[in-house]
């Protein structure tokens, strides 16, 4: 979609961040904001403001968003399990449906090279945590007309948080361990038209509250098996999907397990026309299609022992390069959900190239979106909490912005991005404390905010040092009164949601040798909906080091971490003490054949 903000996070960082999720990567290199409860713990996103509802994390173009809770809990997702991420801000529903109204996190899976590559990698961490992966990958011709690739990586890991001190600032840090396991794997049949893939990823995590403690001890243990078939061939693209999510919950000594099972079975197919006009060079793009998903779940805790609802989509999306200036696209999307009717969400963006002669580049954008999101199944099954009669959320956002570039001697580069947005969100869902937490229509909530991302690279000889600045300003509200319970909230920024968040990267690297400094701050929150108690804001500075080694077809990554160098109290969750300074020391080894 044109008009829209898209990050795309390039192979350093994913290497950088190799041994960690993707919450740590996007916290420190995006102006995401996201809520952590602590290492290996519940980690959630609040994209511009909005709730953990409203972003879409999409796997190779597949929603992974667990349907029971309506989020994905990014503890659960290392960087081990994709190769390729990017961040869409802002709604973009008209392309990728529900769940798409603050932003969108998209992980792909990449074709590998010809070749043999075999990695194999541990980090060591304080308070005895510690990650381990394996990966390899492999291409090769099969015959004239076919090629064949593929990867399979394993990986695990242990986050005991032994932490050093019981206390920090007099706040006791409630013990948690986590162990956390998953296999991918990856094919690719390919050759001049047609392309066969197939992608399986596994994940297990199991997270215990109090672990050394019998009787209050609490285990959550979340399980999902993701896969996928694709079959491309001369603009025609098919896909079909089955997903199972698993959530187990026992506290005590495990004699009562609440037991949670959604299937997802998807089909979708789609068909990308383009004509070309003459010598104008005005090219449109069409893309058409239709998806079907099955759901069926089982909880415990429903109304019903079984649950099912069929969700349909179809879509037209468009792309007009009026000329090598302007792009312009026109999005359209309706939804079918069992016994719901969710809005019609166009979508309406632009592109315009202001100044695209070096040094200079300039390109002003903007867009005008709908969005909706779909109730979650707890929303509507819960036992005399959930609301069979919610009413789907809808919004419309309305974004500008601009990027820029400036190239100077040819070794300096700078680069800027610019936005400012308004994102009206109506019937936001709440479980409303006045009604014993009965799920309920919020009304009205706005977000409007502005987002700022400088960067400077140099580059001489073998040094190449530059920098990156990240800043966001996030006001979300409710702003209509509900019922009793919102006269002192309408017009308040809406809990644990800072004003203002910031991140600055700094790195130098000689030859293979690379240092990177990196500062988070995030401003003052208030924990209550009206204001009465907040956590004070803070600043946390990491440190990098890290080298390669490479000799002949083999290689050795060696990275040390330092985390919070200044041991800085802080809390990103109000009553969950964050761990102070710790370190990490990984090593990845590899052995690479070509063809």
């Amino acid at each position: 979609m044109s008009g829209l903000k898209i990050q795309k996070i390039d192979s350093v960082l994913l290497e950088q961040f190799r041994f960690r999720n993707i919450a740590d990567l996007l916290s420190i290199n995006t102006p995401v904001l996201f809520k952590s409860y602590g290492p290996g713990q519940l980690s959630t996103v609040a994209f511009r403001g909005t709730s953990a509802s409203h972003t879409a994390v999409l796997w190779n173009g597949l929603n992974i968003n667990l349907p029971t809770l309506g989020q994905t809990d990014f503890s659960t997702i290392p960087m081990a399990g994709f190769d390729q991420l990017s961040v869409q801000f802002g709604s973009s529903a008209s392309i990728v449906g529900t769940d798409a109204v603050g932003g969108s996190i998209l992980l792909g899976s990449s074709k590998p090279q010809p070749g043999l590559q075999v990695m194999l990698g541990r980090q060591q961490e304080s308070f005895r945590n510690n990650q381990t992966q394996a990966t390899v990958k492999y291409g090769t011709r099969l015959n004239k007309n076919w090629d064949f690739s593929g990867k399979t990586a394993a990986y695990d890991g242990n986050m005991n948080n032994r932490y050093r001190h019981p206390e920090r600032n007099g706040e006791a840090i409630s013990p948690s361990s986590t162990f956390q396991k998953g296999l991918v794997q990856d094919l690719f049949f390919t050759n001049n038209k047609h392309e066969l893939s197939a992608h399986f990823w596994l994940t297990d995590n199991t997270l215990t509250n109090n672990p050394e403690n019998p009787a209050g001890r609490q285990m959550t243990r979340i399980q999902s098996s993701r896969a996928m078939l694709r079959y491309q061939v001369e603009g025609w693209s098919l896909r079909t999907s089955w997903i199972r999510d698993v959530i187990d919950y026992a506290v005590g000594d495990y004699s009562k397990i609440d037991h949670a099972v959604t299937d997802r079975y998807g089909v979708r197919g789609e068909r990308t026309f383009e004509w070309k006009a003459g010598k104008s060079g005005s090219t449109i793009q069409m893309q058409t299609g239709g998806e079907f998903t099955h759901y069926k779940t089982q909880v415990e805790n429903y109304e019903r022992p079984v649950i099912s609802e069929n969700r349909g989509d179809l879509f037209i999306l468009t792309r007009w390069q009026t000329s090598r200036r302007l792009l312009v696209s026109v999005n359209l999307r309706q939804a079918f959900v069992t016994g719901y009717r969710p809005p019609f969400t166009p979508s309406l963006g632009a592109e315009y190239r202001l100044i695209q002669n070096r040094p200079y580049t300039v390109r002003l954008r903007g867009s005008l979106a709908r969005s909706y999101r779909v109730p979650t199944l707890n929303e509507r099954y819960w036992k005399d909490l959930g609301n069979p009669n919610i009413k789907p959320e809808n919004g419309l956002n309305k974004e500008l912005g601009a990027e820029a570039g400036y190239v100077l001697n040819r070794i300096h580069s700078f680069t800027g991005n610019f936005s400012i947005y308004h994102n009206k969100i109506d019937q936001w869902i709440y479980w409303n404390p006045t009604n014993n937490f009965r799920a309920e229509n919020l009304q009205l909530v706005v977000s409007r905010g502005l987002e700022m991302q400088l960067g400077w690279k140099a580059n001489r000889e073998n040094v190449q040092f530059g920098s990156t600045v990240n800043y966001a300003l996030t006001n979300t509200s409710q702003e209509k009164i509900f019922d009793a319970y919102a006269t002192d909230i309408v017009g308040k920024q809406l809990p644990h949601i800072p004003l203002h968040t910031g991140n600055v990267t700094l790195f130098m690297q000689y030859k293979n040798l690379r240092l990177t400094n990196q500062i988070q701050v995030i401003s003052k929150r208030y924990t209550t909906a009206d204001h009465s108690q907040s956590a004070p804001g803070y600043c946390l500075d990491h440190l990098i080091v890290e080298t390669t080694l490479p000799w002949r077809r083999y290689g050795a990554s060696l990275q040390g971490r330092v985390n919070n160098i200044s041991n800085t109290f802080y809390q990103s969750i109000n009553g969950n003490p964050m761990p102070g300074r710790s370190f990490a020391i990984s090593l990845l080894l590899t052995a690479k054949t070509t063809r």
